[in-house]
């Protein structure tokens, strides 16, 4: 591992633990991209860059060799204007209005570590020697403009981190048009585009289809990442499976507008460009200014969507997310929200509590609706002070009737919001976005709060700190319920307006780098409506996050499937709810509900105080069971068996890094006549060992496991479930 200049040649070679990446620099200083992919020996070698002369209609920038024109070349950071005429990676338009850039080297610095980012947030390293960064420090002459190009790579993980620093070391102002993270051109268009996209409660429905010429992109333009479309994409080859092929994965490290595309050009090559959504954006750089870029963090794999997925999981698991619970098994809980909605008291909430501790549950979590005169959600958003008349001892009386029994307890928020009918409105009308003159659109009965004033997330701070203080909290779950219109702030001035929404992000980030430094000991859950915001930019703040407001455990099946695919399952909170399924009303058993529910951070929504004897006693088996594995959930190596997308049944398997034990589970959706017997095949085991299935006493080797398999068992109406619990003998 590690990065290598080669001089002579102007190469620089990236090394991860089985990945290399290549730049090299051409004759006038302009950083080509030469490789990505299986980790090659770090002796340069020829032909890495073809300079070919193709047509008059792919200019030539140097008329004394036409063998060059950006059009047809490689790039690291592509302009537009100078003959290349695809997407560009960055666009500033300068003080006489042109937008014409040409970036140069200047110098390069290859350091120990991974520096921070100003504000945003990044993969990390605990010491120097787990990562080396490279900076590559470009300019362009006319302007002063100066563009710092970083990248990072791991001693354990095969992952390349890129982001950018743009930098006006001129006279005059610049105007950021375009400064996404990464672009890589790669030499053909033999991909498969694979993208996570869905709605509220069906996020992240897998897609993958053949590129072809012109662009194919995801984006969003509502203020985060979105229950619509996810930041993140892969290329893959056409005949990638789980176990085989090759895999290209791009997943942005930011929580607000962005896009990720990949565009096929006339030579049937391919640009990838990721980053913050150009689309209504700008950003003024005044002499001295600097604009920091999110995080890329890009992913190869030769083992398939598998392998790539792994790589992704292992990094965000141990180096995205922070705090005392990246590394801490997570409690089992009960959330009150569809057992009671907006309509409870404190005796309901200890009697919910109470049924809880009985059955081994660890947290109680209280949701919407204890705070200003929230009675239902058309009010009290921005007022965080306790409604005495549900709790009249207030958050600490209940917190501590909750202690009693012997449970952690935990809250919910909506800080970022306001409602119109609240305390917090009335006496600051102008601390929501808004656009002076026009209409203030409500989503949900509320409006969102201007977080890139300072005064507004000051105002956050103490007020959510404050509850934070008033009682024994252990955990909070963090929401934001609608996307933003009307994108404007009272206090910037007109030519900085197309920056709000990027100063919110800003804005963001900061409150929550502040509250969760000062409460490192709480576990935070951010939710938006569900996985509206289920991003590696949130993840570096709270380790887990709501996948969905969608709890049928049916529904479940694609919107884990799909999150796995880039995130790891121990940051997934799932849940099992009552029957019918508020959402889709569909009736599944507790069993199937709970196998679904316990590939993540598992716990309840319903009612305990209205089930039978009968499903407690079902509950406190699934609970003692969870505890049993929830170890592999949080630090073990996920595999995908079987696809929703694909078939009439789901199968996963969570194995220990060791491959000491393993969970398996298997959900055949419909039932089906005179159905064929069915094997199903394990994965991730070590074939020279044995292991033992627990309940059932018998013993398979590992290679009988994963290549002959193991009979699955008959199982008689829809909706049906079963699991294994390995153990290595």
């Amino acid at each position: 591992m590690g990065i290598y200049y080669n001089a002579e040649h102007r190469v620089f070679h990236l090394q991860g633990p089985n990945t290399s990446y290549v730049i090299q620099l051409n004759k006038n200083g302009v950083p080509m991209h030469a490789y990505w992919g299986r980790k090659v020996s770090d002796a340069p070698w020829d032909g890495m860059l073809d300079f070919i002369e193709r047509s008059s209609f792919s200019p030539n920038p140097y008329p004394e060799d036409r063998t060059i024109s950006f059009d047809t070349l490689p790039q690291e950071y592509p302009a537009y204007g100078t003959s290349d005429f695809r997407h560009p990676a960055y666009q500033v338009q300068l003080a006489d209005g042109s937008t014409i850039t040409e970036l140069a080297y200047v110098e390069h610095r290859i350091v120990n570590g991974k520096p921070k980012l100003s504000g945003l947030p990044s993969t990390y390293t605990e010491k120097d020697e787990e990562a080396q960064t490279l900076e590559l420090v470009l300019q362009d002459e006319k302007s002063g403009m100066c563009v710092v190009l970083s990248y990072s790579v791991f001693t354990d993980h095969d992952a390349i981190v890129r982001s950018v620093k743009l930098i006006n070391q001129g006279g005059t102002t610049l105007r950021l048009l375009r400064a996404l993270s990464g672009s890589v051109d790669f030499r053909h268009d033999q991909f498969h585009f694979l993208q996570l996209s869905g709605a509220w409660a069906r996020e992240r429905d897998l897609y993958r289809r053949q590129v072809v010429p012109g662009i194919q992109s995801v984006e969003s333009r509502r203020g985060s990442s979105s229950h619509q479309q996810n930041p993140f994409i892969a290329l893959v080859s056409p005949n990638a499976d789980e176990e085989n092929g090759e895999a290209y994965g791009f997943s942005l490290v930011y929580s607000g507008s962005f896009v990720a595309q990949a565009e096929v050009d006339q030579f049937r090559t391919t640009r990838v460009s990721v980053g913050i959504n150009p689309f209504d954006f700008e950003w003024r750089l005044e002499p001295g200014e600097e604009f920091q870029t999110p995080e890329l963090v890009m992913v190869y794999s030769d083992e398939g969507l598998g392998g790539m997925s792994r790589s992704y999981h292992r990094l965000y698991r141990s180096r995205l997310c922070r705090g005392t619970y990246r590394d801490r098994t997570r409690p089992v809980l009960v959330n009150n929200w569809e057992a009671t909605y907006f309509q409870f008291n404190a005796d309901k909430i200890e009697n919910i509590a109470k049924v809880g501790q009985e059955l081994g549950i660890e947290l109680f979590v209280l949701d919407d609706g204890w705070f200003g005169h929230r009675d239902s959600d058309d009010s009290s958003l921005g007022d965080w002070k306790v409604d005495y008349r549900k709790l009249p001892g207030g958050l600490a009386d209940l917190a501590s009737r909750v202690n009693r029994l012997d449970m952690q307890f935990g809250l919910w928020f909506e800080p970022e919001m306001v409602s119109p009918d609240s305390e917090l409105y009335r006496a600051h009308p102008d601390w929501c976005l808004h656009v002076e003159g026009r209409r203030r659109t409500e989503a949900r009965q509320q409006l969102i709060l201007d977080l890139s004033r300072e005064d507004v997330c000051d105002y956050l701070i103490e007020s959510v700190s404050s509850v934070l203080r008033s009682a024994p909290i252990t955990y909070v779950k963090w929401d934001m319920n609608r996307n933003m219109t009307e994108i404007g702030s009272a206090l910037l001035p007109s030519q900085r307006q197309r920056e709000t929404a990027h100063r919110y992000m800003l804005g963001l980030y900061r409150v929550l780098e502040t509250i969760t430094s000062e409460f490192p000991d709480i576990l935070f859950e951010s939710c938006s409506g569900g996985g509206g915001r289920f991003d590696p930019g949130m993840l570096y703040y709270m380790p887990q996050t709501w996948t969905s407001d969608n709890t049928d455990a049916v529904s479940r099946l694609r919107i884990q499937y799909g999150t796995s695919m880039v995130y790891p399952v121990s940051a997934m909170g799932a849940h099992v709810s009552a029957v019918p399924n508020h959402q889709v009303h569909r009736m599944t058993s507790l069993k199937t509900r709970g196998d679904v529910a316990m590939s993540g951070n598992f716990g309840y929504e319903l009612d305990l105080t209205q089930m039978t004897d009968e499903e407690k006693a079902q509950v406190k088996d699934q609970v003692e069971q969870y505890k049993d594995i929830r170890h592999l959930v949080q630090f073990g190596d996920f595999y995908r068996l079987r696809s929703p997308f694909e078939g009439n049944d789901t199968a996963w398997i969570m194995v220990a890094a060791d491959r000491s034990e393993a969970f398996a589970v298997y959900i055949r959706v419909l039932a089906e006549p005179n159905a064929p017997l069915d094997w199903l095949k394990f994965r991730g085991l070590d074939a020279s060992a044995r292991y033992r299935v627990e309940g059932s006493g018998a013993v398979y080797g590992g290679d009988q496991l994963m290549y002959a398999g193991v009979p699955i068992p008959r199982l008689h109406g829809d909706y049906q479930s079963h699991v294994w619990r390995l153990v290595r003998v």
